[in-house]
């Protein structure tokens, strides 16, 4: 059989190529250029905020007089950190960087999260890889964080205060 009949034949496989081939971008956690999709802006935000506040107490307890100088050091990370981050997800949705200065009004700044992002390309780039196993994992951990917070700054002020009760009322009372 010649190779022409070959290659034509009705019942072979397609030999065509296929560009179907979906493209990502990187992700850049330090850098104010392109994506970052909401999970990973959560995950990635809370996360190393966390870690570098953690790196920054202790510094701040080992170097004594300058322990101070290492937590503020510390917060402007955080705060630079979380500006960048901010930037990447309002070129998420096809927005300009300047809205991201919202993210310095409290409460307000929760609109980063529930904005959904722009499907496939948009002028800032083409859409961020699918979120990893430890991304989903960050988020399932975010609200829990918050909850458990939310417990801790309610029951142990209410805990302390019945402990001094207690004992004032034990003081009072005749042996």
């Amino acid at each position: 059989m010649s190779q022409a009949a070959i290659s034509q034949n009705p019942y072979g496989a397609p030999r065509a190529a296929v560009a179907d081939k979906e493209a990502f971008q990187p992700v850049k956690i330090f850098s104010v250029s392109g994506r970052i999709g909401r999970a990973r802006y959560i995950g990635y935000t809370m996360g190393l905020s966390f870690l570098i506040m953690l790196l920054g107490g202790l510094a701040g307890a080992l170097l004594g007089p300058l322990g101070n100088v290492a937590v503020v050091v510390a917060w402007l990370a955080v705060l630079v950190l979380s500006m960048m981050l901010t930037v990447q997800r309002c070129h998420d949705f096809d927005t300009t960087g300047w809205l991201s200065l919202l993210a310095l009004i409290p409460l307000v700044n929760l609109i980063f999260w529930f904005i959904p992002g722009t499907d496939g390309r948009n002028r800032f780039g083409a859409k961020t890889p699918p979120n990893s196993v430890g991304v989903v994992i960050a988020m399932c951990v975010v609200p829990v964080v918050f909850v458990v917070g939310i417990l801790a700054a309610v029951s142990i002020p209410a805990y302390q205060d019945y402990v001094k009760r207690a004992q004032q009322q034990s003081q009072t009372q005749p042996r």
